[in-house]
């Protein structure tokens, strides 16, 4: 291999523009990072959230021993059932997300093993790249 001496200008420019197109394995692992953060935290609020079912459940089982419960005690706890149910479905759809992404992560870092990186072709540009799921 010969080694040719190349404009300090040249070689920035170039290197800014591979930089601007590729993603660096530090940004990937930093990526893996952050979903695994993210899919850490995902799992303690669900873990909190089947807490929470537990207990309102048991609560409402034990409601009907009591003959004493007022009206205003009931719409609380209907309300907070309902609040409940809501940050479960949307904890699920969040979830969804988060694992899909993960997919996606997997399959690059599969893919960064196997040694086949993916470079774009000619006419593909970071709009027809996969995106992850929001």
């Amino acid at each position: 291999m010969m080694r040719v001496p190349v404009p300090a200008r040249l070689r920035k420019t170039v290197r800014t523009w591979f930089d601007s197109r590729y993603i660096s394995i530090a940004d990937h692992r930093q990526d893996i990072r952050d979903a695994l953060w993210e899919v850490q935290t995902l799992r303690r609020e669900m873990a909190t959230l089947q807490g929470e079912v537990e207990r309102l459940r048991k609560a409402r089982a034990a409601a009907p021993d009591r003959t004493a419960d007022r009206a205003a005690d009931r719409a609380a706890e209907k309300a907070r059932l309902d609040d409940t149910h809501r940050l479960a479905q949307e904890t699920a759809k969040a979830l969804d997300g988060v694992l899909q992404n993960e997919v996606l992560v997997w399959q690059a870092i599969d893919d960064l093993r196997a040694g086949a990186v993916r470079k774009p072709g000619p006419g593909t540009g970071p709009a027809e790249e996969q995106q992850p799921c929001a």
